[in-house]
């Protein structure tokens, strides 16, 4: 690709993490209310005011689809970005860390789907997962910070 600037490439790249990260501290959050509402008689004061999960296991899933839609995003922008300015892919760890992120991504959503009371087993996957992502995240963060040192002018 010949295209004059990727500035406003890597500026949709930076919104998406941004977002991608907001959207994995706000899963958390609601993954924890959810936990306590169904483990505890009484609640902590912040989760108190719901009566049931439903609710919160909507918005829950709710966020979890946009944070699919951004990971998703973020691998596309970096896969045009990087052929468009390298013209191959590999340069640097930070590929190897958001690939691990989008499959980590993946599996837990496509786990968080699957949760049921006769599978309890993947509840446990789809925790294990997001506590393994929480780790992805700080790695593709550090490799990323080194990547967009080579794009700034």
């Amino acid at each position: 690709m010949d295209l004059p600037s990727f500035i406003w490439l890597w500026k949709i790249a930076a919104w998406s993490m941004g977002l991608s990260l907001l959207a994995y501290m706000l899963l958390a959050f609601t993954g924890v209310w959810m936990f306590f509402h169904r483990t505890s008689e009484r609640l902590p004061f912040i989760f108190q005011g719901s009566t049931d999960n439903t609710d919160i296991r909507a918005l829950h899933l709710l966020i979890g689809g946009c944070m699919v839609s951004l990971v998703l995003l973020l691998l596309l922008i970096g896969i045009i970005g990087t052929l468009g300015h390298f013209g191959s892919l590999g340069h640097s760890p930070h590929l190897y860390a958001g690939v691990i992120v989008v499959l980590l991504v993946l599996l837990s959503a496509g786990s968080a789907l699957l949760i049921h009371t006769k599978r309890p087993w993947v509840k446990r996957l789809h925790v294990g997962t997001n506590i393994v992502l929480f780790f992805a995240f700080v790695w593709v963060s550090l490799t990323g910070w080194n990547v967009v040192q080579k794009y700034l002018p």
